[in-house]
């Protein structure tokens, strides 16, 4: 009885470690990206908070825009801001962000946005990504943006402005 016992630990044994084994992912657990809006946002000069335990605090106040994509379009509403810290780390720059905004849509409903990333320039080239986080009213026909991941590319734009454009991660 011990015997059996002690070969079905070790058959039990060897099918949990191989069930461990890192398995590498198919095309189809690949995620996509489906293009969901760009933003154009303008804002005011920033303001320096000064050294802070993090790095230096930056301020950029957001004065409006508009943003327009397959199944929303609006304004965005004046008084958010786009928080940094930014830290100068040899000849790189590092810049966390976290732009805390809302926008309105041309049929009136109100989204709260919150978005954080990284800017990070270095002799080896920019990145720029950010993962915004949107609260829209659950019985909106935005609703669909609270129950998704979201990515940004900031583009090239003119002075005092900045261009975002927004995907949505997809199955």
């Amino acid at each position: 009885m011990k015997r059996i016992s002690l070969l079905l630990f070790v058959i039990l044994a060897s099918l949990s470690i191989q069930a461990q084994q890192i398995v590498p992912p198919t095309a189809s657990d690949t995620p996509r990206l489906e293009y969901v809006m760009q933003l154009y946002v303008t804002l005011e000069p920033e303001y320096v908070v000064g050294e802070v335990p993090h790095g230096k605090r930056v301020v950029i106040p957001i004065t409006g825009g508009i943003f327009e994509g397959p199944q929303l379009k609006g304004t965005i509403i004046p008084g958010g801001a786009d928080y940094q810290y930014q830290k100068t780390e040899g000849r790189s720059l590092r810049t966390e962000l976290e732009a805390i905004y809302s926008i309105k849509t041309d049929d009136g409903v109100y989204i709260h946005v919150r978005n954080c990333g990284i800017f990070h320039a270095s002799a080896e080239g920019v990145y720029f990504f950010t993962a915004p986080k949107f609260e829209a009213p659950e019985d909106s026909p935005y609703a669909w943006l609270n129950n998704a991941i979201f990515v940004c590319a900031p583009a090239p734009s003119d002075p005092n402005t900045v261009r975002l454009n927004i995907w949505k991660v997809v199955k």
